[in-house]
């Protein structure tokens, strides 16, 4: 079954309320939570993100879906772990080596929450496989992380094929996320490909009708 992951960067303040209410009657399944710091990534949204969060926590019931495209990937678990999500990305890139890699996930897991490792584009997906059987997640960004309304970079469907096939080959129990030019036009593509969850923002809150862009994104 394939679920839909809103991103909320792009809404305005103002109207959070109005939003984030009309998405969870779109039946969107999480909220996703794009934080990012000025130095990992060009843009900052910490403050932002760490407000929306916080408030979708006392709106609404649906699980937040966090995405730590941030340095100080410490401090990111514990400000967000505090507003108990559903779960918690970091980078890989983000990471010094394996040994830091496996403490932020055990701090994840250590505040009983699912465990998510991204890539960027240019990172190869052989490069996380040792950690698979301690997450419940990878998140593929397919597009450069930082910036909203990019266009999808097809050569990243080869790298949810590979990770497709390695999960199924070793029988592990994970979700595929995918971020980044997802919408009608390439839902298709990452599907086949393998993804399961798909993150979307720009095609959703541009819609004059979530509910309906939802509703195609999980067919």
């Amino acid at each position: 079954m394939v679920e839909v992951s809103t991103s909320i960067l792009s809404v305005k303040k103002g109207e959070e309320a109005e939003v984030f209410l009309t998405l969870e009657k779109s039946k969107t399944d999480y909220f996703h939570i794009d934080v990012m710091d000025g130095k990992f990534v060009e843009k900052d949204t910490y403050q932002k993100m760490l407000e929306y969060a916080e408030y979708i926590k006392r709106l609404s019931n649906l699980p937040l879906d966090i995405h730590l495209m941030i340095e100080d990937v410490e401090k990111g678990i514990k400000e967000f772990g505090d507003i108990e999500p559903n779960m918690i990305t970091f980078h890989y890139e983000a990471c010094k080596n394996k040994e830091e890699v496996m403490k932020y996930i055990s701090k994840i897991k250590d505040i009983h929450c699912k465990v998510g490792i991204s890539i960027k584009p240019e990172t190869k997906i052989e490069e996380i496989y040792d950690f698979l059987p301690y997450i419940h997640n990878v998140l593929i960004m397919t597009v450069e992380p930082g910036k909203g309304g990019q266009t999808y970079l097809k050569e990243m469907t080869k790298k949810i094929e590979n990770l497709k096939k390695y999960i199924d080959e070793k029988k592990l129990e994970i979700d595929i996320e995918v971020d980044g030019g997802i919408n009608l036009n390439t839902m298709e593509e990452v599907k086949k490909a393998g993804a399961n969850i798909l993150v979307a923002g720009t095609a959703i809150l541009k819609a004059r009708d979530y509910s309906q862009i939802i509703k195609e994104l999980k067919k």
